[in-house]
């Protein structure tokens, strides 16, 4: 087993990442207070110096003694400047694998990959910010034929991943029209906003440009075709910057999968690829917005142990695309995870069930009216309006959970259960019996008598992943623990 030192550009993309997180601190301290004799920005620019200069001899230090090596089953780190600490990740407990190529990555012609297990914790993952192309592939591929109980030799990886290449079926690619599509529904041309909002208040901060705003504004809103000019400007620039967003993130999206893996890849300047074992694959999400429910989208999500954690794709990685229409989603499930069934036919909750839901107390409107109360605001002028606001927010919640009792259904199917909850957002949950490591049925008194209950139960994820629904029948929380009780038959100890 050779042991390798990581990429030599590891050190640049280091320092890279340092520059970025001190630069609004240098130019604070040298263009901001360039002329300043203050001793606190004195001193500072010299603690700023030994700090930088330290922190550039610790990436030096770390690049030579930090090495890692692979072999039949683990990974194998050793780390560590002045205290040397080995770890070893046997590659059975990788749960996916993500790769994320930044514009950095992108002009080296490099990648980085890492690999997620189902830990907590810093060493959660096996991560590599900065490694070439062909051995990121060789690197999955190795650990791919090592679970399978074959290691191949080097000179035949690059053949073996062309052909894993040639057996991928691509099942989604967005059109023109899909991406134009999610740009609305995204709302994504309101991103603008924040952008010049924060740009605003930088420059505000360099240049003191409040007030010379502030007359730029009053000019514009004292002027009714000038004000109409702007906003038309300000809704095409939005509109076209939107589009353009949603074009750099949604535009180059692929969702394929072989006989053994799902592999998801998006991104224009920066790319970011999903992969993950079917067999790891621990629920399904099929989640519905109001505005996605109302144009017939839908977002499936896959639920797995292992973290996803590179960054602002965190939460969306493990996502097929966000935006598919329901009847595709519904195709795609079954095409890419045939274990997994959807079923149409649910059940819905019993009459008994809204009225458990709707006499529920309603504490924030409770806590909001005291408040409303003590205080008596007018509201539009009006006065003793305070009654009208409580009353409005009662019915607000009422509705809400009218139609969180209307959307809520289940269903026991062989080895899967089925879960559909929400009210203005809707999320269909499908596992597997195998993939279910806890459950928990309560009842309250108010259950009891009508005869209902609450199921709970929990999947392997990072975090741990709840799921279940409140005041079904009682002989379908029977039915569900019976159901449970069939894990065994799933299992398999090996």
């Amino acid at each position: 087993m050779r042991t390798k030192r990581f990429h030599p550009l590891l050190m640049v993309f280091e320092v890279w990442q340092l520059l970025k997180n001190t630069f609004f601190l240098v130019i604070f301290l040298f263009i901001m207070k360039a002329n300043s004799h203050s001793l606190y920005i004195k001193y500072g620019r010299i603690i700023f110096i030994i700090f930088l200069g330290l922190a550039l001899l610790y990436i030096v230090l770390k690049w030579m003694t930090h090495t890692y090596a692979l072999d039949d089953r683990s990974f194998h780190l050793y780390q560590g400047v002045f205290s040397k600490t080995e770890r070893t990740i046997p590659f059975s407990k990788i749960q996916n694998v993500t790769r994320h190529t930044t514009l950095f990555h992108r002009l080296f012609q490099v990648t980085s990959i890492s690999f997620e297990t189902g830990m907590n914790g810093e060493d959660a993952a096996v991560k590599f910010d900065v490694v070439s192309q062909t051995e990121a592939n060789q690197m999955e591929e190795h650990m791919a034929r090592a679970l399978r109980g074959a290691v191949p030799d080097a000179e035949i990886i690059e053949r073996m991943e062309e052909d894993s290449d040639s057996s991928r079926i691509i099942h989604f690619k967005p059109t023109k029209r899909d991406v134009l599509r999610a740009s609305f529904t995204s709302f994504s041309f309101f991103v603008i906003i924040p952008i010049l909002t924060s740009f605003y208040f930088k420059i505000d901060e360099i240049f003191h440009v409040n007030k010379e705003a502030e007359g730029i504004f009053y000019n514009i809103i004292s002027s009714w075709w000038l004000l109409t000019i702007m906003v038309i400007v300000f809704i095409i620039i939005s509109v076209t910057f939107g589009m353009v967003w949603t074009f750099f993130k949604y535009g180059k999206y692929e969702i394929s999968s072989d006989q053994d893996r799902i592999y998801i890849a998006k991104g224009i300047i920066e790319e970011t690829a999903f992969s993950i074992a079917k067999d790891r694959v621990q629920a399904v999400d099929i989640d519905q917005s109001f505005m996605k429910r109302w144009l017939g989208l839908a977002e499936v999500k896959l639920t797995s142990a292992g973290g996803l954690d590179i960054g602002e794709e965190k939460s969306e990685v493990n996502s097929l695309y966000p935006f598919l229409p329901k009847e595709r989603a519904y195709e795609m499930i079954a095409e890419i995870l045939p274990a997994y069934k959807i079923i149409p036919q649910m059940q819905r909750l019993p009459k008994k069930s809204l009225w458990v839901r709707l006499l529920r107390p309603y504490w924030i409107w409770g806590i909001v009216t005291i408040v409303l109360y003590y205080f008596k605001p007018e509201v539009w002028g009006v006065e003793q309006a305070w009654w009208l606001v409580s009353a409005i927010l009662l019915f607000i919640n009422i509705a809400l959970r009218w139609i969180n009792f209307s959307n809520t259904q289940y269903v026991l199917h062989d080895g899967f259960i089925q879960l559909k909850t929400g009210s203005l957002t809707t999320s269909l949950f499908v596992t597997k019996r195998d993939k279910v490591i806890e459950i928990e049925i309560t009842r309250n008194i108010f259950q009891k008598w009508l005869g209902l209950a609450s199921i709970e139960m929990v999947n392997r994820s990072k975090p741990v992943k709840h799921s279940g629904i409140k005041d079904v029948p009682v002989e379908f929380a029977d039915a569900f623990y019976q159901w449970y009780l069939g894990r065994k038959m799933d299992i398999t100890i090996k």
